[in-house]
């Protein structure tokens, strides 16, 4: 037998052992027009839109591994499929950690439901971090904005009837000093034993005595009064 073919059949053998690891795993789109043997590096990383260093990270990571045929690298079908989930997670922009813990998870399946399900749950906790990041984004925006708004001229908006800030409680004056520390209303609640809804009224009475429409723009009036530190 050529040393070729004796090469072929031990990667072979090596691609039957890893698969023997991954029984099942989730449905991921493979790309097209990929051989059915194995796949050279050139091959792999056009299909999947990666670089040669990728895949050598993830090999370094445990999650694909290449085997050779004389000079050329080649990973097998089950580094195919495996490298499909990966991509799937790393567009959702999973960790590497994330992705490691996960793919060991599936090593473990039983069943291709239980490794659908493991796959489903890994993309609800990550839509779930999406839209924390979502929620925040939306929140530093509006800072933003708000602060982009604001002209600036502390003449136009004092507080009322009073240029100091002799016309805050000290209750309202603690509460805007954790308003400019970034405490959320629940925060604050806890930090003044005080109900929900008080603090909601607490934060909205120092609103309208800046006369800013949210709590961004007293924030703002409240430092550039020199009331409370950035």
């Amino acid at each position: 037998m050529p040393d070729g073919s004796k090469r072929l059949f031990a990667t072979a053998g090596i691609a039957s052992e890893a698969r023997s690891k991954y029984r099942f795993l989730p449905s991921a789109a493979l790309p097209p027009d990929l051989p059915d043997g194995p796949v050279p590096i050139a091959d792999m990383a056009n299909a999947f839109g990666v670089t040669h260093r990728t895949l050598h990270f993830y090999e370094e990571k445990g999650l694909i591994s290449a085997n050779r045929i004389g000079l050329m690298r080649v990973y097998g079908q089950d580094d195919v499929m495996r490298m499909a989930v990966i991509t799937v997670c790393r567009d959702t922009g999973m960790p590497i950690a994330v992705i490691q813990e996960l793919m060991g998870e599936l090593r473990n399946a039983d069943s291709q439901e239980a490794a659908e399900a493991m796959f489903r749950e890994a993309l609800e906790v990550r839509k779930r971090e999406l839209t924390a990041e979502m929620s925040t984004l939306h929140r530093q925006l509006q800072q933003v904005g708000d602060l982009l708004d604001y002209d600036g001229s502390i003449e136009e908006a004092p507080l009322n009837d009073n240029q100091d800030s002799a016309s805050l409680t000290p209750q309202e004056r603690r509460c805007l000093e954790l308003m400019a520390e970034g405490y959320s209303t629940q925060r604050i609640a806890r930090a003044l034993d005080l109900k929900h809804d008080e603090t909601r009224d607490l934060e909205a009475g120092i609103i309208l005595k800046f006369r800013a429409n949210n709590r961004f723009q007293a924030i703002a009036k409240a430092v550039l009064l020199g009331i409370v530190q950035a």
